[in-house]
């Protein structure tokens, strides 16, 4: 089952408190660059929802 491991927003407003880190970037170059990031960091897969929100997910079946 796949997983949200991170959320890269622009605006904090949009940031809700859940169970993955929000992170807030000043921008969407900067938020951008941090997912793609945290993507390779993370082995997870970024995820542009359009609305100015990228969620990072882990796609690995977990058994």
């Amino acid at each position: 089952m796949s997983r949200i491991v991170a959320v890269v927003v622009t605006d904090a407003k949009q940031a809700a408190a859940g169970g993955a880190p929000v992170l807030v970037a000043n921008g969407p170059e900067e938020q951008q660059q941090l997912a793609f990031t945290l993507e390779k960091i993370m082995d997870a897969a970024a995820h542009d929802l359009k609305n100015g929100t990228i969620i990072l997910v882990d796609h690995t079946s977990q058994t």
